[in-house]
């Protein structure tokens, strides 16, 4: 799966224009913040942002800058989750998850050495994965994918039983971004 396929996917599914009164985004298109599209240059109405611009966007900032193209080399499968991750928490978060989930299943340090959780993906990260698909193989990365999963998750349902107004959300979370 290319980052052009992945792009196209993320947009359909973040759609186009919204307002919600419970997010504290703001004014949203294609899940473009507008905070986030002023950054990156955009000063027109939200309503009538490109999804070229959009796409150009997630591309920068959600795929080349955190690195998930270099761990697409790697595990094309945990890239693609980390991307869609990334978007909808911050990269930082979807990486952290990752440097969790490989402390946590290299049997003790033996399959390679711990790596800081950091949310930031570097040589240490990418020895890591390497060490673990090494060593698990193309079952492993399915492995690794439940793991990233199951981390998302908990997170959907800490935010919403602390910030009730996520309730809203909620249902949609678990329903497009897990599995």
């Amino acid at each position: 799966m290319t980052i052009d396929t992945l792009i196209d996917e993320l947009l359909d599914r973040e759609g186009g224009y919204v307002n919600h009164p419970a997010d504290r985004g703001g004014p949203t298109n294609f899940g473009i913040t507008q905070a986030v599209a002023r950054t990156n240059g955009w000063t027109g109405d939200m309503r009538r942002l490109p999804r070229a611009t959009a796409a150009t966007i997630y591309r920068r900032l959600y795929w080349h800058q955190p690195r998930y193209d270099a761990v697409a080399q790697h595990a094309p499968r945990i890239a693609a989750e980390l991307f869609d991750t990334g978007v909808n928490m911050g990269p930082k978060v979807a990486t952290a998850f990752l440097q969790r989930a490989l402390n946590a299943l290299n049997r003790g340090a033996r399959d390679y050495a711990d790596i800081a959780v950091d949310g930031l993906i570097g040589p240490a990260t990418l020895a890591a994965l390497t060490g673990f698909v090494r060593a698990r193989g193309s079952a492993g990365e399915t492995v690794l994918l439940k793991a990233l999963e199951a981390l998302q998750g908990e997170r959907y349902l800490r935010l919403a039983e602390t910030r009730p107004a996520n309730e809203a959300f909620l249902y949609g979370w678990l329903a497009n971004r897990i599995g």
